[in-house]
């Protein structure tokens, strides 16, 4: 009897240290779990704060990026066709800051903790369609949060599958623009290139359109000197219409005279590079072929593709030209040019000129460019010397 005893004794002493083992192994595994479901718990909260609690309004007005669309025409569109690029833009998935899941708080961190419905006897309620197990889903569980969560999560994807899709479209846009845009480019360079083109013809226009009507005011002043001697000379034909024979073929003459006189003229006022004419009726070839050496005047202005200038003589040099009464005819003399400064093959020495016409009552005579004894364009201020 007393080794049937001792036998359970030691039964029961085995029993009660295998026991102590599984406690302990428990224990353990209770800890790990624990601590586990603690972590777990802290990253949903924090996941939770990450994700938005309702997407983000749209907004009652559409934004605005409108487009010119007209065709690209030579004339003014005062209202052109414009297009809005924005019309089917989601603006609503700008909106930043929008209120996230704030599970931070004891209720909902023991709703985290609660995995089984409980009914109104605080027992968990059994899942008659699963084989009658606890049920985990329903107010006040776990799942009722995590299923919030996950569908949150789904819309969150969605709008930033949205964003995307956004983004791409608006991108095609942009490359749209851009292509557009560096089409214009090279139209506009083009256009600014003739613009900036036109802008020196004016210029240069205005230029010669200011030499023109100068030319113009001093042949005027000779087309009505020519016209006072036309209208003597009519006088003249009106007078002679009564006499004889003779006087007739006269008063042809003159007529005819009186046509190369109009003739004169009219080529005068076309063409600025005219050779020497010849003289008007009644004018005396000027003996004088030569002035003294020294300065006589300075160009004032000139043309170089007509090759012609026009210089502003002394009154001494004046003098020396048509007489002390200056009532003598011009002479075809031939002066040089100097300009101070000027470094070429002959030093300061430009070129040479012959003169041509002289400005009845002023010092201006009209002078040739004499292309031959050219060392440089001729320019205003260059001095006209005689050798």
């Amino acid at each position: 009897m007393n080794k049937l005893l001792h036998a359970i004794v030691y039964l029961i002493l085995v029993a009660a240290v295998a026991a102590l083992v599984f406690e302990k192994s428990l224990f353990d595994k209770r800890s790990l779990l624990s601590d586990r479901n603690r972590v777990m718990e802290d990253y949903i909260v924090r996941l939770a704060r990450t994700i938005e609690k309702a997407d983000a309004p749209r907004p009652m007005t559409v934004p605005e990026a409108k487009k010119d669309v007209s065709p690209i025409e030579a004339r003014q569109l005062d209202t052109p066709e414009m297009e809005n690029v924005l019309e089917d833009y989601p603006a609503q998935l700008e909106t930043a800051n929008l209120e996230t899941f704030n599970w931070d708080d004891s209720a909902t961190r023991l709703q985290l903790r609660q995995l089984y419905f409980l009914g109104p006897d605080g027992q968990p309620v059994p899942d008659a369609a699963n084989y009658n197990k606890p049920m985990t889903k329903g107010k006040g569980t776990m799942a009722e949060l995590m299923d919030q969560l996950f569908e949150r999560a789904k819309a969150q994807q969605t709008a930033l599958n949205s964003t995307r899709a956004a983004l791409a479209e608006l991108r095609g846009k942009l490359e749209s623009t851009v292509g557009d845009y560096n089409k214009l480019k090279p139209e506009l360079r083009i256009a600014k290139m003739t613009d900036e083109e036109l802008k020196q013809k004016i210029s240069q226009l205005g230029q010669e359109k200011q030499t023109l009507e100068e030319q113009i005011t001093k042949l005027k002043s000779r087309v009505e000197e020519q016209t006072g001697e036309i209208t003597s000379l009519k006088d003249e034909v009106s007078t002679a219409k009564d006499e004889t024979e003779v006087a007739k073929e006269e008063n042809s003459n003159l007529e005819k005279k009186i046509k190369q006189l109009e003739t004169l003229m009219k080529q005068m006022a076309q063409q600025q590079n005219q050779a020497s004419g010849t003289a008007s009726a009644g004018a005396v070839g000027s003996a004088i072929t030569s002035l003294p050496a020294g300065d006589k005047g300075k160009i004032v202005d000139v043309n170089n593709q007509l090759m012609f200038c026009v210089v502003e003589f002394s009154d001494d040099a004046m003098k020396e030209m048509l007489g002390p009464e200056r009532n003598g005819s011009l002479p075809a003399l031939t002066l040089a040019l100097k300009r101070k400064g000027f470094n070429g093959p002959a030093g300061e020495f430009v070129g040479k000129i012959r003169l041509r016409q002289s400005v009845s009552g002023k010092n201006y005579v009209i002078a040739d460019i004499l292309g031959d004894w050219s060392q440089a364009k001729v320019e205003k201020g260059d001095a006209v010397f005689s050798e």
